[in-house]
């Protein structure tokens, strides 16, 4: 039975990633900011400090086994005008949404690189195809993850391991409802509906259903790629 670590799995995405897995018999451990109580199956940790980080890698280690499935799906989104925004608001979004996955990834393989087998799929977003105003901070970090994800897949492929990237375009998370409770969307989530090809809103089960693919035996001639879900927004 082979173990995965979901990053923001306590809610969203990475909650649903982690309940999809978990139904196709993996082993799975959390690590999420907000996560409680003492289940070392569900760690609390901020993947931008690594102590916290290769903390959390090791409980779940101890409890279910090598870990060879990573699944990074930890984020932050951020709004402001790029004349307004200061470095520190700047950092702290290219923090948790880049370098989080940085130090993930490296705690990861040693356990990947042992066993010469792994999966790394890194959710990024459609706003780096597409950009988004306002969202320069967050638009550079998801492209980033992008590009970190494809040159990974090129370095870690001889020793067995795929990398690859979700992005996915208009998801219904509590993400998305605060921005459109804050105006932030640009119109409603309904309103985007109606120019999103497939009238519907993405679910995180969509994202999840992706996911499990690109770990799944049948994806092992794939990496590098950036397998957009995203209802037809981006083409």
């Amino acid at each position: 039975m082979k173990t995965a670590i979901v990053t923001g799995g306590a809610s969203g995405i990475g909650l649903a990633v982690a309940e999809r897995l978990r139904s196709q018999g993996y082993s799975v451990g959390t690590i999420d900011l907000t996560s409680t109580g003492d289940d070392p199956l569900a760690q609390a940790a901020d993947v931008t400090d690594r102590a916290q980080v290769d903390t959390a890698f090791a409980a779940i280690r101890e409890a279910l086994g090598p870990i060879t499935i990573l699944v990074n799906a930890a984020g932050v989104d951020g709004f402001q005008k790029f004349t307004r925004l200061g470095f520190d608001e700047w950092y702290k979004v290219i923090d948790v949404n880049l370098n989080g996955v940085f130090h993930t990834i490296q705690a990861a393989l040693p356990d990947m690189l042992e066993a010469q087998w792994g999966r790394i799929v890194n959710i990024s977003s459609s706003s780096a195809h597409s950009g988004q105003p306002y969202m320069a901070h967050y638009v550079s970090a998801k492209s980033a993850v992008n590009g970190l994800t494809k040159s990974l897949a090129l370095e870690l492929g001889p020793q067995g391991i795929t990398v690859n990237a979700v992005p996915p375009g208009f998801v219904d998370t509590p993400m998305l409802r605060t921005a459109e409770g804050r105006k932030l969307l640009g119109g409603t989530v309904e309103e985007h509906i109606q120019r999103t090809p497939v009238r519907r809103v993405g679910r995180p089960e969509d994202i999840a259903a992706a996911c499990a693919f690109l770990i799944s035996e049948d994806a092992g001639y794939i990496t590098g790629q950036i397998l957009g879900v995203n209802g037809g927004r981006n083409t």
